[in-house]
């Protein structure tokens, strides 16, 4: 099949043509006939598998047809969890959309707001932006949203991870109630499905590859080694292996900074990327790898969502996720647009049950090889039995405000006070303060005397 076939104007072809795109991938293929039938979607794809132009292609397809935006609206909104995602969203809208006469706009946190309130005056087709730095600019009376047609929660797993949930809760409340809503995402975890249930209505489900499994185009390599000689493992296979363009994956920004500094004092070209630099520090960064001047790019997770170079050839983790499913979207960085791509991980014993979650969360387990003069003076185990992926249980409805012990809600962080479970008592009164309930006289027989307080 051809993008020819899926309904797309001349001008959107014309645009894909120039960029060498003829055959939609598996996602694409199934995404964009029912985005342009008007129906909303849940799809979800391996990262690097096209899942972005499943929804930009038929959305500028879609918004080609109708009436130019407004002042301060936007037809389309576009929601992603970080800078780097929504700019790299903003240039495939600018590159699809190169022959149609439709507007678009990038709005996200860590840079000045008045450029953007600016842009959105003249109104925008389309919108990508980042939940914190939305919600300032509609506070602000910069965008309104009477003029939407579609939403699009992109990564949407990953938003819910970074605690967006809040966020995206008050501006669906602002939206208005008829639109297609579009979920699209690396993993389909349970979370989502909850979210799903209030936003999308009878939607189109698309899952084009087992849920969380990584591309089969990108070999996996696991190399046992001491925590303190990993520094130097790293340097040690770049430098044999002639490595000029490698994304290295840490945990922590201090660990990231640290790292770089390591590599630059083996005289390898490296940079950080995570979110304590400023916006302006990390688009250097990025251009900088992209076009060699550096060869190695040390980032967060959260950093390297939107990090998109078609042929990416070498991933590594220094150290493994929290989150089993954060492989899956890390060694994703690589291996895409059909390349084919390589993946290590440096893993030191106390590493040994991340890597066992991640090989049941996968289903398959990963070569281990212990590169020459490396071998740990602290073997790491071996792993455990892969046993079968359990369904869950459905989970009990809750108020989607309730917060996990440990955390803080939003509306303590202010300074507002939390409302007892018990009537009878007022937070933060003295108990001279307190009123005193009198015993209501009873009619005879026992009763619960913990009757007031159920």
């Amino acid at each position: 099949m051809s993008f020819t076939s899926l309904g797309l104007s001349p001008a959107i072809l014309k645009a894909l043509s120039e960029k060498g795109y003829e055959n939609p991938s598996p996602i694409q293929e199934q995404a964009i006939p029912a985005v342009l039938a008007g129906k909303d979607v849940m799809a979800a794809a391996q990262t690097g598998t096209g899942k972005t132009a499943g929804f930009t292609l038929p959305i500028l397809e879609i918004l080609s047809n109708g009436n130019k935006a407004k002042p301060n609206q936007a037809r389309s909104l576009i929601l992603t969890p970080t800078r780097e995602l929504a700019a790299q969203i903003a240039v495939n809208v600018e590159t699809y959309s190169k022959y149609l006469s439709l507007s678009s706009t990038v709005v996200f946190g860590g840079v000045k707001i008045n450029p953007q309130m600016m842009r959105l005056r003249q109104g925008a087709d389309i919108v990508i932006a980042t939940p914190g730095r939305l919600l300032d600019l509609f506070n602000q009376k910069a965008i309104r949203f009477d003029q939407l047609e579609v939403l699009v929660l992109d990564e949407a797993d990953r938003m819910l991870d970074m605690g967006f949930l809040r966020d995206i809760k008050k501006i669906l409340s602002f939206l208005p109630k008829q639109r297609q809503n579009l979920l699209f995402s690396a993993t389909f975890s349970d979370d989502i499905h909850d979210l799903a249930r209030g936003l999308v209505n009878n939607p189109v489900e698309i899952s084009v590859t087992p849920k969380n499994s990584a591309t089969e185009l990108v070999s996996q390599l696991v190399y046992p080694v001491d925590k303190k000689k990993k520094p130097e493992l790293l340097t040690q296979l770049i430098k044999d292996n002639n490595w000029q363009q490698v994304l290295v994956f840490m945990k922590t920004k201090h660990g990231a900074n640290k790292l770089t500094k390591i590599l630059e004092s083996a005289d390898i070209k490296a940079a950080a990327i995570h979110g304590n630099k400023s916006q302006g520090a990390r688009t250097k960064a990025l251009a900088n790898f992209k076009d060699g001047s550096i060869s190695v790019l040390v980032a967060t997770d959260i950093a390297a969502r939107g990090i998109d170079i078609d042929q990416l050839p070498q991933v590594v983790n220094f150290e493994l996720p929290n989150v089993p499913e954060d492989y899956v979207h890390r060694i994703g960085r690589t291996g895409r647009a059909g390349s084919s791509g390589h993946a290590v991980s440096l893993v030191s014993a106390d590493e040994i049950d991340l890597l066992n979650d991640i090989q049941h969360v996968m289903q398959k387990f990963i070569p281990r090889e212990v590169y020459e003069g490396f071998a740990p003076f602290n073997d790491l185990p071996e792993s455990r039995k892969l046993r079968p992926i359990k369904a869950k249980r459905a989970k009990k409805t809750t108020s989607s405000f309730e917060h996990k012990d440990g955390q803080r809600s939003a509306d303590n962080a202010r300074g507002h006070k939390p409302k007892s479970k018990n009537p009878g008592h007022k937070v933060g009164s003295s108990p001279q303060n307190r009123t005193t309930r009198k015993p209501k006289p009873q009619d005879g027989g026992a009763k619960d005397p913990y009757s007031a307080s159920r």
